[in-house]
């Protein structure tokens, strides 16, 4: 199955008799979409970043189980328990930070452990639930997209960082879903897009969204981030989460926190937009969130061509996928429930306690 042409109504991932994702790692160069035949090729998609985002992970994992459970010899509900059991746990070794994974995995596991008649009826209750994580993702970012739109003014300069766009999503987008929302209600908005080193997701797949969906765009290095915002065109930032504190610090794709630092020093609102499975209210502060790093080689090369010296004799790489940025520095978090303001420990509080 293959698409080499991008559009408005591409689906990141979609179950046709199996699991079928964007193999994200070829964009923009080609829009390829690949079956996933296996749970050990779900959670190689996952950790290479072929399915990335963090409500696009959890859809993935749930669908994860589906594969597995399909792909099960097992002829008793006790025996393929026993095998989901195995396989959520591979599943939730792949990424340590976007606790939608967790989430994800959390609401299949309660379905493999309810009452089921036979083999077949606990797998149709597992794709039943699945196809249920993805479509209230769809319908989180529509709403998320609708209410944030209105903090966008007409003829606004928006700056984002990283892909929270369809591609980390069921397929409408989070921060990527706000600026979608404010365009198809005819705002005439432009959108500054960060690269996003090491991995350019800005620029191999927001800029791919942005040109796919027709909305006016400038890519330009993360460095340049600065250079917009002391020129005035900038008038907010809106980024996605990975997780989010009880206290409203935010992890999302490093880079994040230099952004909402900048954001502070001219005085532009910094808005998150992140669905409700991405708040994690067992901690307290972004201080306890598992940061993921990743291998050196991101860093150090670029579609296989060395662009730093080898680690040795004194020399390392650091390579941390994420980083927090703490609640002060947050003008607002748009979830598909509201908009949540400071101070967000009562706020983030109310929100959890009406889930």
């Amino acid at each position: 199955m293959a698409n080499s042409t991008p559009g408005r109504g591409f689906e990141t991932l979609t179950w046709d008799n199996g699991l079928h994702i964007i193999d994200q790692t070829l964009l923009p160069r080609e829009h390829r979409v690949v079956p996933l035949a296996d749970l050990d090729a779900v959670a190689e998609a996952i950790r290479s970043l072929r399915v990335r985002g963090a409500p696009a992970i959890g859809c993935a994992a749930a669908y994860g189980l589906c594969v597995a459970a399909w792909g099960s010899e097992a002829t008793d509900v006790d025996s393929l328990r026993q095998e989901l059991r195995a396989a959520s746990k591979t599943l939730a070794r792949t990424r340590p930070t976007a606790v939608n994974l967790f989430w994800a995995l959390a609401r299949m596991e309660r379905v493999v452990e309810g009452e089921h008649g036979s083999v077949d009826d606990l797998r149709e209750a597992l794709l039943a639930q699945a196809h249920r994580i993805r479509d209230d993702d769809d319908a989180a970012c529509r709403e998320m997209g609708r209410l944030g739109a209105e903090l966008v003014p007409e003829g606004a300069g928006v700056i984002t960082h990283c892909n929270a766009g369809g591609l980390a999503t069921s397929g409408y987008g989070t921060a990527v879903g706000v600026i979608r929302a404010a365009h198809e209600a005819g705002k005439a908005i432009h959108v500054y897009v960060d690269e996003t080193r090491p991995l350019l997701q800005g620029s191999r797949l927001t800029a791919w969204e942005m040109k796919s969906l027709g909305i006016p765009a400038t890519l330009s290095c993360d460095v340049a981030a600065a250079t917009h915002l002391a020129s005035g065109r900038v008038d907010l930032a809106v980024t996605g989460a990975d997780r989010i504190a009880a206290n409203g610090d935010v992890a999302n794709k490093v880079g994040t926190l230099g952004l909402a630092l900048l954001c502070r020093h001219f005085g532009v609102p910094f808005y998150v937009a992140a669905p409700v499975s991405t708040f994690d209210p067992s901690l307290a502060s972004g201080k306890e969130i598992p940061i993921e790093e990743r291998t050196a080689d991101e860093v150090a090369s670029l579609y296989g061509v060395a662009t730093a010296p080898e680690p040795g004799e004194g020399f390392t790489i650091a390579n941390p996928a994420f980083d927090v940025t703490p609640a002060e520095l947050v003008t607002a978090i748009i979830t598909e429930r509201g908009i949540l303001r400071p101070p967000y420990v009562e706020a983030i509080g109310g929100l959890l306690r009406g889930a």
